[in-house]
């Protein structure tokens, strides 16, 4: 197993582990831990999936980071407004 197969897997893992979480309301979506395993996760899958130029997979990873991104500045702003 090489380098890139472990991170492949625990980037996996960061995101299945959330929603697991939330689908078994132990977590809920609209938070900072949800969306930050999420932009963790989908992330390296993202950065995997360009080294690998695998281009179905970086549109769907990169499409999970970015909204987990915005869904996670969403957050930080409300918590700076209240």
């Amino acid at each position: 197993m090489h380098v890139l197969d472990v991170l492949e897997i625990v980037g996996a893992v960061t995101v299945l582990l959330a929603f697991a979480a939330a689908q078994a309301g132990r977590l809920r979506q609209r938070t900072i831990t949800y969306q930050l395993l999420n932009l963790l996760g989908s992330g390296v899958l993202a950065g995997i999936a360009a080294l690998q130029l695998s281009w179905g997979f970086l549109l769907l990873e990169g499409s999970w980071a970015v909204i987990s991104l915005i869904g996670l500045l969403t957050l930080k702003r409300r918590r700076q407004t209240d």
